[in-house]
């Protein structure tokens, strides 16, 4: 049962990381595919509130990986393009033996901003 559970997890968190096709237009059965979100005027929060952060990380407490202020606490500034770039291309070893699965659907941009607002967190 609990390798069932894990195995559904996985399955689920591979698809909501997975990019999307859409119809080239209304008349065409063409698809093309796109990166969601792509660049956005959203804040750090709200591009957070649209993947799938929160199966795995809350604000103050944590779950499968740390909470945003536990990782406020051991990163800093400097560490904007680092932790960046672990939200793009995932990462493991760090809180656990658990890896984050990447998010390649979003943008160095935007996980910046996700970046900053989990610094944001720092007691």
């Amino acid at each position: 049962m609990k390798k069932l559970f894990l195995t559904g997890c996985v399955s689920l968190l591979i698809l909501s990381c997975s990019k999307k096709e859409t119809p080239v237009d209304a008349t065409s059965s063409e698809t093309t595919t796109v990166s969601e979100p792509a660049k956005t005027n959203l804040s750090g929060d709200q591009i957070i509130e649209t993947l799938d952060c929160s199966g795995c990380h809350s604000v103050n407490e944590r779950m499968i990986g740390p909470s945003y202020k536990e990782i406020a606490e051991k990163y800093s500034e400097k560490d904007i393009e680092l932790l960046a770039s672990k939200i793009i291309e995932g990462g493991s070893g760090v809180w656990g033996g658990v890896p984050m699965s990447p998010h390649p659907q979003v943008s160095k941009e935007d996980a910046k901003k996700m970046v900053e607002y989990i610094l944001s967190q720092k007691k």
